[in-house]
């Protein structure tokens, strides 16, 4: 995808390992409707909200999509799962080219709480 329509802002096989995790557009019972809008600009879009850190509602129009429609796509997919198996898949692709460096990895407790305090013994 990054060298495609939204490379500007999706990074290089980033939509190609996302796709599949996708769950499959609604079918409404009694039909109609408007046709969805494609993954892969909602896709693009909710990156760039992500990574730019504006607002939904300040969404430009270039992705053809308005801001509901890619934030209820953003929640449909949250619900189902999608991003967090990205991150794994994301993980297991740098892992398979020796690319995780965990000498490096910080673990902060301090967003845990303890109800009940800790009993430190020094």
């Amino acid at each position: 995808m990054g060298s495609g329509r939204w490379g500007w802002i999706v990074p290089d096989g980033l939509w190609e390992l996302a796709e599949p995790l996708l769950p499959a557009a609604r079918e409404r019972p009694q039909g109609g409707g408007v046709a969805n809008i494609d993954d892969e600009a909602v896709f693009a879009a909710i990156i760039y909200v992500l990574v730019s850190g504006c607002a939904w509602r300040a969404l430009p129009p270039c992705f053809g999509a308005s801001k509901s429609t890619v934030h209820r796509r953003f929640v449909i997919w949250s619900r189902a799962g999608v991003w967090g198996r990205l991150h794994q898949e994301v993980l297991r692709l740098l892992d398979e080219r020796d690319l995780v460096d965990l000498s490096r990895t910080v673990l902060d407790s301090a967003h845990v709480r303890a109800k009940k305090g800790a009993n430190l013994q020094v």
